[in-house]
C-alpha cells in the first residue's frame, strides 16, 4: 500500500511511497541489531561532534528544510523554520550536556557504590504529523547522545520529513543503522515492536494509539514512553496583566493551526473580568490572517489532513447541540485545502460528551469562574494532564495554582512550551513517562547499580 504526501492547501498529491515489505524491515532490523551492538563503544566526544554537525546542518539548511514541513503538514513557513531551528537547540543541548547527564553517580555505602547510565539498544519512536520534525528531534538527539539506536516509525502524511531526517543524521557522520525511518503502515507497528531486537518504544499521538502501544508494549515487559492528548486549561485571574494574557491566549490557542497537544484550550477566566477578556479574546482570534502556509504573513495555515477537519467539524456541531454559544468562527471554511475559521465557544456544559475531549483545531472553550478554587476544579475536571498556563500578580495565588493543578507542567504568567532543558510530559491520559532534560535521556537507559566490595 502506498504511503501518501498530500499538500493539505491545495488537497494535491505531492509524492507516494511504498510501504517497506517484510524482508525490507528484517533488513533494517538486522541493521539496526549490529548498530546497537558496536555504536555504545564509540567515545561520548565523538558522538558530540556529530551531534554539533547535526545542529550545524539544521542551522545552515533552514530554509531549504522548512518548506517540506509545511508543504506536508500545513504549518506556516515562518513556523516551519522556528521547528527547524528548535531541533538544533535540542541537539546542542545533548552535545553539550550528555557527559553531564551520563556521569557514574556515585553513593555513599560501606562500599565503593556507584549508578552508572547504559543504553538500552534499539528504541522504536512513534511519531506524529504536527511537529514533524522537533516531535522526532527531543527523542533522537539524546537517544543517540546516550548510545541508544533509533527506529523512527513517523505519521504516513509526513513521509518526505522523515526521510529527510535520517539523510540529515547520516551526513552529520552517525554510523550506518544507527537512525533508521521505517516507511512502514500502522499494521506492521506491532510485529516491529514484538521482535526482540527492539528494546524499547515511544509513542506521541493519541490516546488510543497510546493504550494500544502500552498494552503491547507492557505485555512484552519493554519499557514504554507515552505522550498523549491534552486540554490544557488556561486560568485568567483578576490580578493578572491582562492584555499580556490576552495576547499570550491567542497565541497558546492558535499555535501550529491549533493542532498542538499543549495548546491551550480551555479557558477559564474570572468573572469580574470575563467580559473584558472575552471582548480581547474574540477581536484577537478574528485578527488572524488564514491562508497560504507558503506566505510570511499567514498566521494559521490549513489543518494537516480532511480526517482531522471532519473530526473538528463534528465536534464543534456537537458542542452547539449541547449548549454552547459561537461567540466567533465556527465552520469549515468554503474552497480547496482543509481551513477551519478561528473559533470561540462559551457556555458548553461540563456534563457533555463533547466537553471531556480534545479540540485538535483552533478552537477555543471559554468558562466563567467565580473563584480561584473553582478555577482549579475546571482546570482539573478533564481525563488530560500535560500542561497549564495560569495568570496572576498574588504570590498566594501562584503557590496555590502550582499545587493545586493537575499537569505535568504548570507554567505562570507564560505560555506553555517545550524547552530541552526541562522535563516534557503529562499524567493521566496525557501518558506516562518523560522526554527532554535528564529526565528525558533516562528513560531509555538502565540505571545499573555497581558495588564495589572492600577487600580485607
Amino acid at each position: 500500500m502506498a504511503i501518501q504526501s498530500v499538500n493539505p492547501a491545495t488537497g494535491k498529491l505531492l509524492r507516494s511511497f511504498d510501504a517497506l515489505t517484510e524482508d525490507a524491515i528484517s533488513e533494517k532490523l538486522a541493521l539496526a541489531a549490529e548498530a546497537a551492538r558496536t555504536y555504545p563503544s564509540i567515545p561520548l566526544e565523538h558522538r558530540a561532534l556529530w551531534m554539533n554537525k547535526l545542529a550545524s546542518l539544521l542551522e545552515q539548511e533552514t530554509d531549504e528544510i522548512a518548506p517540506t514541513l509545511t508543504l506536508e503538514m500545513g504549518k506556516p513557513i515562518h513556523a516551519a523554520r522556528q521547528e527547524v531551528a528548535k531541533c538544533a537547540t535540542a541537539c546542542r543541548y545533548y552535545a553539550e550536556n550528555a557527559a553531564r547527564i551520563l556521569a557514574p553517580e556515585p553513593i555513599q555505602t560501606e562500599n565503593s557504590s556507584y549508578v552508572r547510565w547504559d543504553p538500552l539498544g534499539v528504541i522504536l519512536a512513534i511519531m506524529p504529523w504536527n511537529f514533524p520534525f522537533w516531535q522526532v528531534f527531543r527523542f533522537l538527539a539524546p537517544a543517540l547522545m546516550a548510545g541508544n539506536v533509533g527506529l523512527l516509525k513517523h505519521s504516513p502524511n509526513v513521509p518526505q520529513c522523515a526521510l529527510l531526517i535520517e539523510s540529515l543524521v547520516r551526513r552529520a557522520g552517525f554510523p550506518r543503522g544507527s537512525f533508521q525511518t521505517l516507511l512502514i503502515e500502522v499494521d506492521q507497528v506491532e510485529g516491529i515492536l514484538a521482535d526482540p531486537r527492539v528494546a524499547a518504544v515511544t509513542l506521541t499521538g493519541s490516546v488510543a494509539a497510546g493504550r494500544a502501544i502500552g498494552a503491547q508494549a507492557g505485555w512484552l515487559i519493554k519499557k514504554s514512553v507515552l505522550e498523549l492528548g491534552g486540554s490544557d486549561p488556561f486560568i485568567v485571574l483578576p490580578s493578572c496583566d491582562l492584555d499580556a494574557a490576552i495576547h499570550t491566549a491567542v497565541r497558546a490557542r492558535l499555535i501550529n493551526n491549533g493542532e498542538s497537544c499543549i495548546a491551550a484550550k480551555r479557558f477559564i477566566v474570572h468573572e469580574s473580568i470575563y467580559d473584558a477578556f472575552t471582548k480581547g479574546f474574540v477581536a484577537g482570534m478574528e485578527a488572524m490572517k488564514i491562508g497560504d502556509p507558503m506566505k510570511e504573513d499567514t498566521d494559521i495555515g490549513p489543518l494537516s489532513m480532511p480526517k482531522i477537519i471532519d473530526s473538528l467539524e463534528v465536534q464543534v456541531n456537537a458542542a452547539i447541540k449541547a449548549g454552547a454559544r459561537v461567540l466567533t468562527g465556527g465552520q469549515r471554511m468554503a474552497g480547496d485545502g482543509n481551513y477551519f475559521e478561528p473559533t470561540v465557544l462559551a457556555d458548553l456544559p461540563r456534563t457533555s460528551d463533547v466537553y471531556r475531549e480534545e479540540f485538535f483545531g483552533p478552537v477555543a472553550l471559554l468558562f466563567k469562574t467565580a473563584s480561584l478554587d473553582e478555577a482549579i476544579e475546571i482546570a482539573n475536571d478533564t481525563p488530560f494532564g500535560l500542561g497549564a498556563s495560569a495568570w496572576t500578580r498574588e504570590p498566594a495565588e501562584e503557590q496555590r495554582l502550582i499545587a493545586g493543578i493537575q499537569a505535568g507542567a504548570v507554567f505562570i504568567n507564560a505560555m506553555v512550551a517545550s524547552d530541552p532543558r526541562l522535563p516534557f510530559g503529562g499524567i493521566k491520559q496525557s501518558g506516562y513517562g518523560r522526554e527532554l532534560s535528564a529526565a528525558g535521556m533516562r528513560e531509555f537507559l538502565n540505571a545499573k547499580t555497581v558495588v564495589l566490595a572492600t577487600q580485607h
